[in-house]
C-alpha cells in the first residue's frame, strides 16, 4: 500500500483555472438541468419527469390514485436522481389550485394551502395526472419528440413534451439560476390559445394587437392588476414590474357600522401571514381605524371580515393595508427560459413563435410517423389481397412446403411478395379468407391510401400544418378553458379604463363637509316604491348634502377649490356607497392643501369653447372662461382663477349668452348685471371686478337669476325674505348694488342667498346642526329694502351658517312623520340656473327631496 501511494502522480493545476472551469459546469448544469423551463413546454426537467413517470405508471385521469410515496420513488429511481423531498414538494405544487392556474397532478388527500401550511407526508397523499395534463403528453408515443438516455443510460426520457397547449404562459414558471433567475406570470389558457391562433394567422402581429386577445397575466388567486404599463414593458422587453392588489369591498352592518371584506388576494401572497401583518399594525397603532379582524375563508371561498370603528373612512382603511400589507404587491416578471438549451430574455410575440415552430414541428412528426404506419399497413394488406386473389395456389404452396422458411421462399418468388407480406400471410387466421373479411380488407386498404394522400398532402403544405395546429389548439380551449380570475384596471391617467366600464346614469352627492360618493339612480328608484318613506343619507352632524347630480360614468367632475384650483375626475372614478353611507372624504380622493375645501362643482362631457364658466370670489372679483380651458388635468390640479391674497374662490356656474348674474354681499347688497359685461379671459387670470366691496364686506353668493324666478336672503339671527328678481335694476357689473334687505343688529348680517322658484324648498342649517324645512312659497314675499320675517328660530348663542335648495317632493301624512320620528338631515342644492333646469337635475331634485321626509316643515 505504500508502495502505491509513492507511485501516485500529482499533476500542477492552476486553482483560478480550474476553479472556473468548475463553477462553469456547475453553473450550466443548473441554468440548463434544474432552474430554467424549456421555451416549448414551460416544464423543467424535474416536472417533466414527474409527469412523465405517472403517465407510464398508468396513473392517468380515470384510472385510481396511487400513494405519491410510490410516484416519488419511480421518479428518484428511474429519471432524476436527488433528494425524495425536492421531488414531492415539486409534484404538490403542480397540484395546488392556488400556485398553478391550470393544476397538472390531480391530488387526494391534504396537498397544502393558501395560508401556507405544508402538504401531508408523501405516505398519507395519493395522485394521479390532471385531465387537461393529456394535452401536455398526447402523441408521446408517435416519434413527436426526442428521447435521451436517463442518468444511468437504463432508459430512455423525452427531453421536451409535445405540449398541446402553450404551457409556458398558461402556469408561468419562477426558478433562480447561478446569475440568473426567471419569473414569467400564469395566463388564462383560452385567451393564450386565442393569442397563438393570432400569431399564425399574422407573424408579424404586434403586442398591442395581441393583448386584445391576452390583455394581461391571470393568477390563480384572482386579485386585481393595477395599471398596463407593467404588462406592456414585459411583453414587449420581456422585463416588467406589474402590480397586484387583492380584491375588496365595503359592507355595512345592520347597525350601521363598516367592513372591509376581502375576498381574493394577491398572486404568492400567504393568507394567514396576511391577517397576521394586518394585526400587529393594528397593535402597533398604525390602524387604530379597525376594530375586529377575523378570517371566515371555507370551501365556498375566501373571506377575511375587517371590522371599523364607526368613525372612521373605509377607504381610507384600505389604502393603508394597499401600502402597508401585502394585500398589493408588485410581481417582476423576467420571461427567461431555454431557447435550444441557451437561457434567453423574451418578449411575448418571440415566446409564442417559439411555441408555434415546436408545435409545427410535432405534428410534422407525427404526421411522418403516421404515414410510415399507414404506408407499412397498407403494404401487409396489398398481400393479403394478393393472397385471397390467389388463394387455392397460395394455399397449395403452403401444404406442399416442408417448413415456413420453404414456404416463404416459395411465395416470394411466386407472387413478389416481400418478407413482411409473407409474414403476415402465413401468420393470417383461416377465418379472413371469408368474402366478408375481404370485403373489410379492402374497405381497410381504401381508407389507408386516402390517409396517404392526407399525410403527404400535409407535409407537403406547411399552411395545413399550422390549420391543424390551430384545430387541435381550438378542441383544448373548449375542453379546459375557463373565466378570467384576474382583473385589470388602468391607472387614474390611462383612459383606456373606460372600455371597462359601462355606461350608466349615477346620482352623485357631494356634501358641505366634503364627502363625495356615486350610486345607481336606480337605488333611488327603487326606494320611492318602499311606500313608507325612507331614510335619509346617515350624516355628521350639522353636515348637508350641497351638491347633488345625475351624471354618466364616462362624465367629468370638475372640482372647484377655495383656493382656486380646479381637479378633474370621471364619474366612475368616484367611491360608490350606499343609500345610507356618509361617502369617502373629498381630502382622499383629492390632494387638497390644508384649509382647501370643494367650492363649487361641474359635471360635464365635452369642452366645448362655446360654453362658459362664471366664476365669483369671495372680495367680489369675477370672471368668465370658455369651457375648453380646463380640458386638461394634473394630479395635484390646475389653476382654474388666480387670487389675491386673502380671497378664495365660492362660487362657479354654467353661463349662457344673455343670462343675468346676481351676486348678494353680507352687507345686504344685491347687483344685477349682464353676462356680457364681463368678457371671456384666459384660465389663469385673475379677473375683473364684479361687485364693489367696503371694508370688512364680503360676497355671500353668485348664482344666473332669470326674470320670473325669486331671490331669497336669510340674516345670521333667521330673518329672511324672497324678492321678485325683476325688481332688482339692471347695473353696470362692478358697482356696490342696492339694497336687499335692512340690515339691523337685532337681526345680523346676511348669511345666505338662493335663486329660488315656486316648487323650490329650502333647508335651513345653524351652526349648532339645527336644521329645518321650508316651502319657498311659505316665505313672505317683500320688497327690495325691508326687513324680512322670522324664517327660523335660533338661540341666542346660535346663528344661520347656511342654506341649501331642493325641489318639491312628495309629502307624507303629518301622523306619520311622527310616527316615525325624525329623519337624518341632509340637504342637496339643485341646478345652476333656476331658470333652465334640464331634465337629469330636475330629476335629481326630486329623487332626494325623499331624503328630506323626516324633517320637521317649519310653519
Amino acid at each position: 500500500m505504500a508502495e502505491d501511494m509513492t507511485e501516485t502522480t500529482v499533476l500542477p493545476v492552476d486553482i483560478q483555472e480550474e476553479l472556473r472551469s468548475s463553477f462553469l459546469e456547475y453553473s450550466m448544469s443548473v441554468i440548463v438541468a434544474r432552474a430554467l423551463p424549456d421555451v416549448r413546454d414551460g416544464l423543467k426537467p424535474v416536472h417533466r419527469r414527474i409527469l412523465y413517470a405517472m403517465n407510464e405508471s398508468g396513473l392517468t385521469p380515470g384510472r385510481p390514485y396511487k400513494k405519491s410515496a410510490w410516484t416519488v420513488g419511480e421518479v428518484i429511481g428511474k429519471y432524476h436522481p436527488h433528494g425524495d423531498t425536492a421531488v414531492y414538494d415539486t409534484m404538490v405544487r403542480m397540484a395546488q389550485n392556488f400556485a398553478m392556474r391550470v393544476p397538472l397532478v390531480d391530488g387526494h388527500g391534504n396537498f397544502g394551502s393558501v395560508d401556507g401550511d405544508s402538504a401531508a407526508a408523501m405516505r398519507y397523499t395519493e395522485a394521479r395526472l390532471q385531465r387537461v395534463t393529456t394535452e401536455l403528453l398526447r402523441d408521446l408515443d408517435k416519434e413527436t419528440v426526442d428521447f435521451g438516455p436517463n442518468y444511468d443510460e437504463s432508459l430512455e426520457e423525452p427531453l421536451v413534451l409535445p405540449s398541446r397547449f402553450p404551457n409556458l404562459l398558461v402556469n408561468g414558471s419562477a426558478g433562480i439560476a447561478v446569475g440568473m433567475a426567471t419569473n414569467i406570470p400564469p395566463h388564462n389558457l383560452g385567451e393564450t390559445i386565442d393569442a397563438v391562433t393570432m400569431i399564425i394567422d399574422n407573424p408579424e402581429v404586434t403586442v398591442a394587437e395581441l393583448q386584445k386577445v391576452i390583455p394581461g397575466p391571470d393568477f390563480p388567486t384572482g386579485g386585481v392588476i393595477m395599471g398596463r404599463e407593467g404588462i406592456r414593458n414585459a411583453y414587449e422587453t420581456g422585463r416588467g414590474s406589474i402590480k397586484i392588489r387583492g380584491k375588496a369591498h365595503i359592507e355595512q352592518t345592520s347597525t350601521g357600522r363598516t367592513r372591509i371584506i376581502v375576498s381574493e388576494i394577491p398572486y404568492m401572497v400567504n393568507k394567514s401571514k396576511l391577517v397576521t401583518k394586518i394585526a400587529e399594525l393594528v397593535r402597533a397603532k398604525k390602524l387604530t381605524e379597525i376594530s375586529d379582524l377575523r378570517d371566515e375563508s371555507d370551501r365556498k371561498g375566501m373571506r377575511i371580515v375587517i371590522e371599523l370603528k364607526s368613525n372612521c373612512v373605509p377607504q381610507v382603511v384600505l389604502n393603508k393595508l394597499y401600502k402597508h400589507t401585502p394585500l398589493q404587491t408588485g410581481f417582476g416578471a423576467n420571461m427567461l427560459s431555454l431557447v435550444d438549451g441557451v437561457p434567453r430574455t423574451l418578449t411575448l410575440p418571440e415566446m409564442l413563435k417559439y411555441y408555434v415552430e415546436h408545435q409545427k414541428e410535432v405534428v410534422t412528426r407525427r404526421t411522418r410517423y403516421e404515414l410510415r404506419k399507414a404506408q407499412e399497413r397498407a403494404h401487409i394488406l396489398d398481400g393479403y389481397v394478393i393472397a385471397l386473389d390467389n388463394i387455392d395456389e397460395v394455399i397449395q404452396i403452403i401444404k406442399s412446403s416442408e417448413d415456413d422458411v420453404e414456404a416463404k421462399t416459395r411465395l416470394i418468388e411466386r407472387f413478389g411478395l416481400t418478407e413482411v407480406q409473407t409474414d403476415a400471410i402465413l401468420e393470417m387466421r383461416l377465418r379472413r379468407l371469408t368474402g366478408l373479411e375481404r370485403h373489410k380488407i379492402e374497405d381497410e386498404l381504401e381508407e389507408l391510401r386516402r390517409k396517404i394522400a392526407f399525410y403527404k398532402k400535409v407535409l407537403g403544405d406547411v399552411g395545413l400544418v399550422l390549420q391543424m395546429v390551430k384545430e387541435e389548439m381550438a378542441e383544448v380551449r373548449e375542453k379546459f378553458a375557463d373565466e378570467r380570475r384576474t382583473e385589470i384596471t388602468s391607472e387614474a391617467r390611462d383612459l383606456d379604463v373606460e372600455d371597462l366600464i359601462a355606461e350608466e346614469d349615477m346620482v352623485v352627492t357631494i356634501t358641505k363637509t366634503g364627502y363625495v360618493k356615486r350610486l345607481p339612480v336606480a337605488t333611488y328608484r327603487q326606494q320611492k316604491r318602499g311606500g313608507k318613506g325612507i331614510s335619509g343619507v346617515n350624516l355628521k352632524e350639522s353636515d348637508f348634502v350641497e351638491h347633488l347630480f345625475i351624471s354618466s360614468t364616462h362624465d367629468y367632475v370638475l372640482f372647484f377649490s377655495t383656493k382656486g384650483k380646479v381637479y378633474r375626475l370621471k364619474v366612475h372614478e368616484l367611491p360608490v356607497g350606499s343609500r345610507h353611507a356618509r361617502g369617502t372624504a373629498a381630502v382622499n380622493l383629492l390632494p387638497f392643501e390644508t384649509d382647501e375645501k370643494i367650492a363649487a362643482v361641474i359635471t360635464t362631457r365635452e369642452f366645448s369653447p362655446d360654453d362658459y364658466l362664471l366664476f365669483a370670489t369671495k372680495q367680489g372679483m369675477v370672471k368668465k372662461t370658455a369651457m375648453q380651458a380646463y380640458d386638461r388635468s394634473r394630479r395635484d390640479g390646475i389653476i382654474a382663477i388666480n387670487l389675491r391674497a386673502g380671497d378664495e374662490l365660492i362660487a362657479v356656474r354654467r353661463v349662457r349668452t344673455g343670462e343675468k348674474v346676481m351676486m348678494v354681499s353680507n352687507a345686504g347688497k344685491a347687483i344685477k348685471w349682464d353676462e356680457a359685461d364681463a368678457r371671456p379671459m384666459g384660465r389663469d387670470t385673475m379677473g375683473v371686478k364684479g361687485m364693489a366691496l367696503k371694508e370688512g364686506e364680503a360676497v355671500l353668493g353668485m348664482e344666473i337669476a332669470p326674470p320670473e324666478a325669486e331671490l331669497f336672503v336669510v340674516t345670521q339671527r333667521g330673518y329672511g325674505k324672497r324678492t321678485p328678481v325683476s325688481e332688482y335694476p339692471e347695473q353696470k357689473r362692478g358697482g356696490m348694488g342696492v339694497k336687499t334687505i335692512q340690515v339691523t343688529e337685532k337681526k345680523g348680517p346676511l348669511a345666505g342667498m338662493k335663486i329660488v322658484q315656486p316648487l323650490h324648498e329650502l333647508m335651513l342649517i345653524s351652526q349648532e346642526g339645527v336644521v329645518i324645512r321650508v316651502k319657498a312659497n311659505d316665505i313672505s314675499k317683500l320688497g327690495r329694502s325691508t326687513q324680512g320675517v322670522k324664517v327660523m328660530n335660533v338661540s341666542v348663542s346660535d346663528c344661520v351658517s347656511a342654506i341649501a335648495r331642493v325641489a318639491a317632493g312628495r309629502r307624507k301624512k303629518a301622523s306619520d312623520a311622527v310616527a316615525e320620528g325624525q329623519g337624518k338631515l341632509v340637504a342637496a342644492e339643485g341646478a345652476d340656473s333656476a331658470s333652465a333646469i334640464d331634465d337629469r337635475e330636475a330629476e335629481a331634485e326630486e329623487l332626494v327631496s325623499e331624503e328630506f321626509e323626516g324633517v320637521d316643515e317649519q310653519e
